[in-house]
């Protein structure tokens, strides 16, 4: 199995105590990594829900704007941190590397939205394909993935701050605001 790329992601078991502690008291600033990726998907699954029901094109163009913009944060802090990060805390990196192509698949969709207007041949579908495309993949991370991340000893806390500072940058990068 691959290394992983950051060397803080294991907890030694002597520190267990301390860093629980210091982790438990820093996460009402920062959630766990796990905490931050699973508010995402609602977040996402949210505005996906108000673009079905949305009537009005600048309703649904503000809609894709904001569904595009999370997911875009989101794919680059889970690319950048977490995958890299929970490779060896894995037990077949297969669901690592499954997960980066569905990013794969989910970016070019996002392109496409991004280069469209609502009312073009096909946005209304590419919107509804892309919600598919990402509820299998929040499907699989949250019942397969995530489950095997938390009986290890990677150090969510530290991962999900590096996550939600990164996650800060790109957002004011980007033009939207974080919510962690």
């Amino acid at each position: 199995m691959a290394t992983a790329t950051h060397p803080t992601t294991k907890k030694s078991s002597s520190k267990k105590t301390s860093t629980k502690t210091a982790a438990s008291k820093s996460s009402a600033k920062t959630p766990s990594a796990i905490k931050l990726l699973k508010d995402d998907h609602r977040e996402v699954e949210d505005l996906f829900s108000q673009y079905q029901k949305a009537r009005s094109d600048a309703r649904k163009t503000e809609l894709v704007r904001k569904i595009c913009l999370a997911l875009k944060v989101h794919t680059q802090i889970e690319e950048e941190y977490f995958y890299p990060a929970s490779r060896e805390f894995v037990k077949s990196e297969d669901i690592v590397d499954e997960a980066i192509v569905e990013h794969a698949s989910a970016k070019e969709l996002i392109a496409q939205l991004e280069a469209g207007e609502v009312g073009d041949e096909l946005y209304d579908a590419k919107v509804t394909v892309l919600c598919e495309m990402i509820e299998h993949h929040v499907e699989e991370e949250e019942k397969e993935y995530f489950p095997q991340v938390q009986k290890s000893d990677m150090d969510l806390e530290a991962i999900g701050t590096r996550m939600a500072e990164r996650k800060k940058e790109l957002m004011a990068q980007l033009g939207g605001e974080a919510k962690h």
